[in-house]
């Protein structure tokens, strides 16, 4: 289910939502990474919780889409990578970039409830989390049809959860506001009644 044995085209082919966000990752980090207005464009478009409170509540969207450095948007878009298509082919292109993209919003949304005014974070974590999230409601409406995927599912999200808490500099508001949220639009879209609906479509 998580192994990827596409080449290059059949990825793009197969999973056009999900090489997309890979591409507009990849792009703002480069460009954020360019000498002089890199570290601008990030300013303006990190989630920092004063300023969303000023009105800037595009930052809750744009900071989903940059990264702190290279290996923070490596194991992100690994994970994207490696998780993503089966999501999108499961639950179809629309529903999985409302998974994506609201995991990430609502986590910054809990970040900007529950941190302090200062708090400033970047980065996809929260949409990925919202993935883990959707995957775990789907293994509880498959749990006895299909539970390899409870068995490789939920320790994936145990162990990131236990490393969201040991690791310094995570935001872990985001990381679990993307997971409930993840889950709740995967409790809505995977139910037993919208599956027999889709499979009818």
């Amino acid at each position: 289910m998580f192994i990827r044995t596409e080449n290059f085209r059949q990825y793009i082919k197969f999973y056009p939502v999900v090489s997309t966000l890979i591409a507009l990752n990849i792009i703002a980090y480069i460009i954020t990474s360019l000498p002089f207005i890199g570290n601008r464009v990030l300013y303006l478009g990190m989630s920092v919780n004063w300023l969303i409170a000023e009105g800037e509540w595009w930052r809750v969207i744009t900071s989903t889409f940059l990264h702190g450095g290279f290996f923070h948007i490596l194991f992100n878009m690994f994970s994207l990578f490696l998780f993503g298509p089966e999501l999108e082919r499961i639950a179809g292109k629309l529903r999985f970039i409302t998974i994506y993209l609201f995991s990430g919003i609502f986590g910054n949304v809990a970040t900007f409830i529950i941190e302090s005014p200062d708090y400033a974070s970047v980065g996809a974590s929260g949409s990925i989390y919202g993935i883990f999230g959707a995957y775990a409601a789907l293994a509880y409406y498959t749990k006895n049809t299909i539970p390899q995927l409870n068995q490789i599912i939920m320790p994936i999200i145990v162990i990131g959860l236990i490393m969201t808490f040991l690791q310094p500099g995570i935001n872990i508001s985001a990381h679990i506001g993307g997971l409930i949220t993840g889950f709740l639009f995967g409790l809505a879209y995977f139910s037993p009644k919208n599956i027999l609906r889709w499979r009818r479509k």
